[in-house]
């Protein structure tokens, strides 16, 4: 077990994060990110080779110290988020504010931290960005916002660390506890048949990182049929 490369995955107390956990557990060690103690404990009871990595992304100081104790890193998956939605109008800055935050600031201060252990390793990043990062739409501008900038960092790391694979994947609408929240906000009735399952993302994640050495999936576009 000691063997297999490692990998972290952020978010991976449920929804996409815990799928991707899932999907990589037979081939990697596992780091599991996260700030719910005991979800995390859950999902590592669930598989051999995996522990906690808890953490507040958005501290800095608890995130450097965390990210010291990794020196070799195969893979990284950002798969950790926030969904602030509203319109241009009624947004307020704190809702900004979240999105860059979760969804932008930490993306680029963990890779930054990280970049050491996965030049040792010439690893593999994974962003789990959204639709929203490639197309804006009324009543999503603050989020939408904040997945455009996180589409930019990973193609701006792309071109700057070539050792490294890069892979953006852009799901659709997805059947996540995030995605309730943001149908509830739209005062809509939630259908799960209407969206992605995580397994399927994670099964897209697992094939950009199981793709042979000399293959690189930059983008991965989902949606629901």
């Amino acid at each position: 077990m000691t063997d297999l490369p490692l990998a972290l995955v952020t978010g991976a107390s449920r929804g996409i994060g815990a799928a991707v956990a899932h999907q990589l557990a037979p081939t990697h060690r596992l780091l599991l990110g996260g700030r719910d103690e005991a979800a995390l404990q859950k999902v590592a009871a669930e598989l051999p080779g995996a522990e906690p990595w808890r953490v507040d992304l958005t501290d800095e100081a608890s995130l450097a110290a965390a990210a010291a104790r990794i020196d070799r890193l195969d893979v990284l998956v950002h798969s950790a988020g926030a969904a602030r939605i509203n319109t241009v109008a009624d947004a307020t800055a704190e809702d900004w504010r979240v999105n860059y935050e979760v969804n932008v600031v930490a993306v680029a201060e963990l890779t930054r931290l990280l970049l050491p252990a996965l030049r040792a390793a010439r690893g593999h990043v994974v962003v789990i960005n959204s639709g929203s990062g490639r197309t804006s739409r009324a009543g999503w501008g603050p989020y939408a916002a904040s997945k455009f900038a996180v589409r930019a960092f990973a193609d701006a790391l792309r071109e700057e660390e070539p050792d490294l694979r890069v892979t953006t994947v852009y799901p659709g609408r997805t059947d996540t506890d995030m995605q309730r929240a943001v149908i509830a906000h739209e005062g809509g009735e939630y259908d799960p048949a209407r969206f992605l399952r995580p397994d399927s993302v994670a099964t897209a994640v697992l094939t950009a990182v199981s793709a042979s050495p000399e293959a690189h999936l930059t983008e991965v576009i989902l949606r629901p049929r």
